[in-house]
């Protein structure tokens, strides 16, 4: 066999339906072997190479398999940096092949000769050099292995191209897999049965217990015990950012997002006055805490932590319990472990409390929902999605960007059906990932639809992806808030108490007609009345994808709805009342 050959068939015997990359010198071996076993396994060109690696990011996110990218050497390899980065911190299994030039030329002044092992090094779980075709086999196992298992994350592949060419004798090597290993999580671990006892000991002495669910939550797909748990104790849920979606926003016990950006006032009004708080899949760091400084009052001697990776357990506060496990196996014992009488009267007050302040909230931003200012306000835009999605009453898959839209989703988006997954990459915060992840989204699940949300300063990040949309048909749907600046970042200039932003604006892009020169159906929406209708054509529009260019008002106009920032200019970010925020 080519070792080629080797690589495709062990990536097959894994379950790997798709793979997503970008064509060079070095991996054109590779392409011959998927080529012959097309049908078998798909690729999916992209244009760039930090593209593929995004589609990679919401494939792994979207589903319960590891994703898997590839890209040529040199240059390829460092465009693959930002989204294996992104993946790793945010606990998506992704496995990158960097196919890279010869052994022989090592050393020798090869050109895009590059230490990719060594460079993936600090932002992967593994990063390795293939350097002998026949432990082609064991390295991709250990690859799936460690991507999969404990905590998932990315693992690099540095496949030198003579590997792929090399012939190896079959009866020399072995090509099982391990089936623990084509999904995630493998081999889930499970606390001690007296750990799970304390907890629960712990959640029914509590008169104002409060669980957050964290992205950990969505990695283990256990939103459904999450919910069971909290039904069963009669506990009020909040989620951190990357946790919302845990449970339907309608559920009495949902009550919001805590944090910094896109908070609720009232989630996080819970989180400093809980009695015990249960962290589910979150490792507490500096946005959930706004930088350690909130709740308050302190957390120390009120947490219960549950996490898959013991490493981030009481790493910022003093827990009264730490509890190992996945997720879902752990929510699932507790759920058996729950009293038959436990009386649920108990917290009942505490979840009218939180209800009552829930639909305070609601109430006063009625106004900014419904408000008719030219250019539109994202609040606006995101009751008339929220609408729109109710309206069309089918699942979708729904991946941001960071920037203006991430605010406004967290804070306004209301997530009913509980097939509608919601993701924003939160590690590191990077922009142009959330047009090329609707391709990834639309490969997990072709029963969701994809949507993407990005500014436009990620819109000319990744525009060319465009055209890998209209080359595969994918409907996805495509929500282009276009203000002509680097919101957020001239946002923290006004921060300062100036307006001497500087190198922050640029021309803002005729989103429609570049949609359109690539061949996608698209609109202009100035006015609500506008939008409103492009979304009813974009949602029932299912020939290929769509673009919305929605003129709306900047981050950097109106100070959005960040904790730190309001705290920064002197208003009570915790104040329920819906008031103009300017900066100056």
């Amino acid at each position: 066999m080519l070792g080629a050959d080797i690589l495709v068939e062990m990536l097959i015997g894994y379950g790997v339906e798709v793979v997503f990359g970008v064509p060079g010198d070095t991996n054109v071996p590779f392409y011959e072997s998927l080529q012959t076993h097309e049908g078998r396994i798909r690729h999916v060109m992209a244009r760039d190479e930090r593209s593929a690696g995004y589609m990679a990011d919401a494939y792994g996110r979207f589903t319960s398999k590891p994703a898997v990218f590839e890209c040529p050497s040199g240059a390829g390899a460092m465009y693959s940096l930002p989204p294996v980065a992104e993946s790793n911190a945010s606990s998506v299994p992704v496995i990158l092949l960097t196919i890279d030039i010869p052994l022989p030329g090592e050393g020798r002044g090869v050109l895009t000769e590059l230490d990719c092992a060594r460079l993936f090094e600090p932002i992967t779980k593994m990063s390795v050099q293939v350097k002998s075709p026949e432990k082609l086999p064991e390295i991709i196992r250990r690859a799936f292995r460690v991507a999969c298992s404990g905590k998932p994350g990315a693992v690099h592949l540095q496949i030198p191209e003579d590997m792929l060419k090399a012939e190896v004798d079959p009866a020399r090597i072995s090509l099982h897999v391990e089936k623990e290993c084509t999904t995630f999580p493998a081999f889930p671990t499970l606390p001690t049965p007296d750990t799970l006892e304390s907890l629960m000991a712990l959640l029914a002495a509590s008169e104002r217990p409060l669980i957050v669910s964290g992205g950990g939550v969505n990695r283990s797909c256990a939103g459904p015990q999450v919910t069971a748990l909290a039904e069963r104790l009669n506990i009020p849920v909040c989620t951190t950012m990357t946790g919302q979606g845990t449970m339907p926003d309608t559920h009495q016990l949902a009550i919001g997002v805590i944090g910094d950006n896109g908070y609720h006032p009232h989630a996080n009004w819970a989180l400093e006055h809980a009695d015990f708080v249960l962290f589910v899949g979150s490792k507490m760091g500096s946005v959930v805490t706004i930088g350690w400084t909130f709740p308050k009052i302190t957390l120390n001697k009120r947490v219960a932590q549950i996490d898959i990776d013991p490493a981030v357990m009481a790493n910022n506060y003093e827990n009264l319990l730490s509890v190992p496990g996945d997720a879902k196996l752990t929510l699932e014992q507790l759920i058996a472990l729950a009293p038959a009488d436990h009386d649920t009267t108990k917290t009942q007050p505490w979840v009218d409390e939180l209800n009552e302040l829930r639909a305070e909230f609601w109430r006063a931003s009625e106004p900014l929902l419904h408000a008719e200012t030219l250019p539109l306000r994202p609040e606006r835009v995101v009751h008339c999605f929220n609408e729109a999605l109710e309206t069309y009453g089918k699942p979708a898959h729904i991946y941001s960007d960071a920037g203006t839209p991430t605010p406004y989703m967290t804070r306004f988006l209301k997530l009913k059906d509980p097939r509608t997954r919601f993701a924003i990459p939160r590690a590191f915060g990077g922009l142009g990932s959330a047009l090329p992840a609707t391709v990834g989204a639309w490969f997990a699940n072709q029963n969701r639809r994809p949507i993407g949300m990005f500014g436009d300063g990620s819109f000319g990040m990744s525009v060319g992806e465009l055209e890998t949309l209209v080359r595969l048909q994918i409907p996805a749907i495509l929500l282009l808030f276009n203000n002509g600046t680097f919101g957020w970042i001239k946002g923290l200039h006004r921060l300062r108490g100036h307006n001497q932003c500087f190198s922050v604006d640029f021309m803002p892009p005729r989103g429609q007609d570049i949609a359109e020169a690539f061949g996608v159906k698209a609109w202009t929406a100035r006015m609500s009345e506008e939008l409103t209708a492009a979304l009813d054509d974009a949602f029932a529009f299912e020939d290929g994808p769509c673009l919305i260019d929605i003129h709306v008002e900047s981050l950097a106009d109106r100070v959005p709805p960040v904790y730190s920032w309001l705290s920064k200019l002197g208003r009570d970010p915790l104040e329920i009342e819906a008031k103009d925020t300017r900066y100056l």
